[in-house]
């Protein structure tokens, strides 16, 4: 039994991913694609009817992938600490730490890619986007729920906001990165975030 067409669906999704992060969707094409993948046309085909079956792929491997990664490193966090507020600020500190390893820094983000030109998708990619973001909202909301009935706010906070504040800095971390050329920005960002949250729930200052 052969895997040959599984393997050519993963290089057909890391070829694409790298170009659509490198130029975005509509400066990659699938003539590109197949060239670079060294495949047919109808071997792409095989795998994706056309681009919008191609971007749904990209998206969900790349949700999937983001939603391991979240478990992974909040989890650990809450192993090492059982209170909210203090897995959330090691979650954090965890995840700045994971981006500001990678040595060529992060390569960016296939939803921000997608967003940007959604006018080029159908229905099915737009709804899979906005669900995407929306259950990372609800993922950090929880999460602040859980820290605000321990640790009440400092300040009024709408916490659908305070949960996408964590996406918002990440994804706005990568664009600060790119444009500025700068290593350690997406850290960087994600750790003024983690000293907002532990003034936000944190005690007073004596």
């Amino acid at each position: 039994m052969t895997t040959e067409p599984a393997d050519t669906r993963t290089r057909i999704l890391d070829y694409a991913e790298e170009a659509v992060l490198e130029k975005g969707f509509e400066a990659t094409s699938i003539e590109e694609i197949v060239a670079s993948v060294g495949i047919s046309k109808g071997g792409f085909f095989y795998h994706f009817k056309d681009k919008n079956a191609l971007a749904r792929a990209l998206l969900e491997r790349y949700i999937s992938a983001e939603d391991r990664l979240y478990d992974d490193l909040f989890g650990r966090a809450r192993e090492l600490n059982e209170d909210p507020l203090h897995a959330m600020l090691i979650g954090l500190k965890l995840l700045a730490e994971l981006l500001d390893d990678m040595p060529n820094g992060h390569p960016g983000c296939v939803i921000a890619a997608t967003a940007y030109q959604d006018r080029l998708f159908d229905k099915g990619v737009r709804d899979l986007n906005r669900d995407a973001i929306l259950g990372w909202r609800q993922r950090f909301r929880g999460m602040f729920e859980e820290i605000a009935a321990q640790h009440p706010p400092r300040e009024a906070v709408d916490l659908d906001a305070l949960g996408d504040m964590v996406s918002s800095v990440v994804e706005g971390a990568l664009v600060l990165e790119r444009a500025l050329g700068e290593k350690g920005t997406v850290a960087a960002q994600i750790i003024q975030l983690r000293t907002y949250v532990r003034l936000l729930f944190g005690p007073a200052p004596m």
